[in-house]
């Protein structure tokens, strides 16, 4: 049976057979010794997403007193679910995130983790628990951002923007692609920050599934 560690955009985390590309934590340990998790879905605000092999580490999930291991598809759901890039295991990434986060943000100096933890965590959690979302522009949206959208009727669920189209985001990957629809405003998963970090030029890891 697999463990409830696999983080969705929405930020929901489920548990699922399927391996992803990247894991992460969200700051410290909010599962039970049994491992499966308590209410409250992270322990602080340091939600990052991590390398799924660095220096040869090897680690027993969810042990007790220790943080819970998350896992994504790709990095692209990562900064959907509002992780950002870790600076231990992805210094280069991390940086570059800084630096782009400072750009889009007009800072003088890269921004520090714990600062772009601060600004992240409202604009991806409500009170009382549940994602936050936001409406923007459809036509504004960066490739790299994950947004929700109702297809043909259907009931709405994650795309990943990719340049004139939409992919369907599923557990397993990326499933199919749709047109870029036409109308103006959309619901988006990303947090507005990290949308303006892939403005800027950040390109998130994506997984092999998206190359269709």
């Amino acid at each position: 049976m697999p463990l409830q560690n696999r983080v969705t955009p929405e930020g929901e985390i489920i548990a699922t057979p399927h391996r992803g590309l990247m894991m992460g934590n969200r700051g410290g340990c909010f599962h039970r010794p049994d491992q499966t998790l308590k209410a409250r879905r992270w322990a602080t605000r340091q939600w990052i997403a991590c390398l799924l092999d660095f220096k040869g580490r090897r680690r027993q999930l969810m042990q007790p007193n220790r943080y819970t291991e998350l896992f994504f598809l790709d990095e692209a759901t990562a900064l959907a679910a509002g992780h950002r890039p870790c600076f231990e295991c992805r210094r280069a990434g991390a940086t570059r995130f800084a630096e782009l986060w400072s750009k889009a943000h007009r800072l003088p100096k890269p921004a520090r983790a714990t600062d772009m933890d601060a600004i992240l965590h409202p604009e991806r959690t409500q009170l009382g628990g549940g994602k936050r979302t936001h409406i923007a522009a459809l036509a504004g949206l960066p490739d790299g951002t994950i947004v929700l959208y109702a297809a043909n009727g259907a009931a709405p669920r994650a795309y990943l923007i990719d340049a004139y189209r939409l992919l369907a985001w599923s557990p397993a990957g990326y499933e199919h692609a749709i047109s870029r629809p036409a109308q103006a405003l959309i619901e988006v998963l990303t947090p507005p920050s990290i949308v303006a970090v892939l403005s800027a030029g950040y390109r998130p890891m994506l997984h092999p599934s998206a190359a269709f």
